[in-house]
């Protein structure tokens, strides 16, 4: 890694994208994968070396987190505000390297881009946080306000051995904490011809259940009224095929207001699913936050065609509103319907963090400053992340990685998929806007 100079915050934020992308930390759900400990001494390395004091925390072995405390010397104003958290995790879903353009952990450079696992989900937001923080820290520019940086094992199984562990067993490290900073958000779209930055300020509940039957066993060319997989069937069918009614959140409610202005027309329950379609690629997602939402996912029952099975299971991804919980359990439960038992793989709330205050602003002029023409505005995230784990702890969270994209990037699509990669200029103006962001904060 060539030595930057200490003003330069974008010197070594592909360098670090890269090496990140190059461990493996692919996390299949269970500790059967190579954890995130290499990555973590890598990272605790990085700022051990311009003075900053990691620790590695492993919940076991080999699923370890980094966290450190860096700057607030600053006035009784800063001080008032409390520290704040900057949050960001080490593992990555798997990738099937027979499905990719490149070897997905080779962090290839290709067409303006860094490649590989993990280049949108997350280890860019890592690296641009890490580029900052070693240029701030080597021309002596650490933040006025306090800043705890964590760095988090399994945030893509749930947290569970990651944040979730940090939270219930070292909260010592997060005292006077009252914001957190991570991902999903400050990534740009393009609503008709005009740029708009989406920090999320909420995220939908996680409920990951197993649906359970249990029948009589049989020959499966008897008779038979009792039968799991009948049961099970009709039950993943209803809650497959429900349709919930849209419901709007504060955050959504701003958003489309955004969007409806730029389309001429008043933001609706009634029209908000067409104003979604505004975003292109990205309404996979954000049509995914106007309502509940459950998807069966897995299916496993028998063992021979011509035996019926004593026990029937099934799993279902279920993503609930903030302000929305009882309504989505009770429809649940008449959906599911008798015989079938419910046991939650994980189960998290939702959280809405309201979009004002300090930190709103100074995520938003760092972003202007840098593309004065966009426009900035919050969402509601339809996936999880760390900060329902942290939000436990009264802190207000948002997700600001922030990335300038080309228009014709279907970005939303990279998150897990396959030929996962962002763009280089996307990774320096990030590093630029978290150095505005620091000094704003």
């Amino acid at each position: 890694m060539a030595d930057p100079t200490p003003h330069d915050v974008t010197g070594e934020v592909v360098d670090i994208c890269r090496d990140l992308i190059r461990i493996d930390t692919s996390n299949y759900g269970s500790d059967e994968g190579p954890g995130e400990r290499k990555a973590a001494e890598y990272v605790a390395g990085l700022l051990d070396e311009v003075g900053i004091t990691a620790d590695v925390i492993e919940s076991k072995p080999g699923r370890a987190n980094v966290v450190a405390r860096w700057g607030g010397s600053g006035s009784a104003a800063t001080a008032e505000r409390g520290a704040l958290l900057l949050h960001g995790h080490l593992d990555v879903v798997p990738a099937a390297a027979e499905d990719w353009q490149v070897d997905p952990f080779s962090g290839e450079v290709k067409d303006g881009y860094v490649w590989g696992r993990g280049a949108v989900d997350m280890k860019d937001f890592d690296a641009m946080l890490l580029s900052v923080v070693r240029a701030r820290q080597r021309a002596g520019r650490a933040p006025e306000r306090e800043v705890v940086l964590c760095f988090t094992a399994d945030e893509e199984a749930g947290g569970h051995d990651g944040a979730q562990v940090l939270v219930e067993e070292h909260a010592e490290w997060f005292e006077g904490c009252t914001e957190a900073v991570g991902e999903v958000g400050g990534f740009s779209t393009t609503v008709r011809g005009q740029r708009l930055y989406l920090i999320e300020a909420a995220e939908k509940g996680m409920a990951w259940m197993r649906l359970s039957a249990r029948g009589r066993a049989g020959h499966g060319s008897m008779l038979n009224d009792d039968n799991a997989v009948t049961r099970l069937a009709a039950a993943v069918a209803r809650i497959g095929a429900h349709d919930w009614p849209v419901r709007l959140t504060p955050t959504m409610r701003t958003l489309l207001a955004t969007v409806g202005e730029l389309a001429g027309v008043e933001a609706t329950p009634e029209n908000a699913p067409a104003l979604v379609e505004e975003f292109g690629g990205a309404a996979r997602m954000l049509g995914a936050v106007l309502r509940n939402s459950t998807n069966p996912t897995m299916l496993e029952a028998g063992y021979k065609v011509n035996v019926i099975p004593t026990d029937a299971t099934a799993h279902v991804d279920g993503r609930f509103l903030p302000g929305f919980e009882d309504e989505f359990f009770s429809t649940l439960a008449e959906l599911t319907g008798e015989g079938i038992d419910i046991d939650f793989v994980s189960r998290q709330p939702p959280w809405e963090t309201p979009y004002d205050g300090a930190l709103v602003d100074a995520m938003t002029r760092s972003l202007l400053a840098e593309d004065p023409g966009a426009l900035v505005a919050p969402y509601l995230m339809s996936g999880g992340t760390d900060a329902k784990h942290f939000t436990q702890l009264g802190m207000r969270a948002y997700g600001f990685a922030p990335l300038r994209l080309p228009e014709d990037l279907d970005f939303t699509a990279l998150f897990h998929g396959v030929d996962e990669r962002v763009p280089v200029d996307a990774l320096e103006f990030g590093a630029r806007v978290m150095d505005r962001f620091l000094d704003e904060i």
